[in-house]
């Protein structure tokens, strides 16, 4: 190749959204759980508006797929084995990024209580 053909490209660093001025990381990823979708999209939105409503900026609430855990149960204790039932538990999943998140929606997160069923998990990015 010629130098003539190959271009520079340069570009500047970009400011990452996740750190503020002070160097702290900024965003905040929520996994929630629950056996039950009507709970775990109540509770969604709950979260997402205590976010909101506080100035931070959300991403979500992404539905992940549900887990199916099935079981297999015979259904007499000795004989019969060719009889039996079959239990199905679903664990549904939601997702929700919190961004630019500051102390005023973390204690309002803190604060937020949600039905029982519903399992939390936070983590920083």
């Amino acid at each position: 190749m010629s130098p003539k053909s190959v271009k520079k490209v340069s570009k500047k660093p970009e400011a990452s959204p996740e750190i503020d001025g002070k160097g702290f990381k900024t965003k905040v990823r929520i996994k929630i759980r629950s056996y039950d979708n009507r709970i775990i999209d109540n509770s969604a939105k709950q979260i997402v508006d205590a976010a909101l409503r506080n100035g931070s900026d959300v991403i979500g609430p992404i539905p992940l797929p549900t887990e199916f855990r099935k079981y297999t149960v015979n259904r007499s204790t000795f004989v019969h084995k060719d009889s039996r039932e079959q239990y199905e538990l679903r664990v549904h999943k939601r997702l929700i990024d919190i961004v630019n998140i500051n102390p005023k929606t973390t204690d309002a997160l803190t604060n937020l209580s949600l039905p029982a069923g519903v399992e939390i998990e936070l983590k920083m990015l």
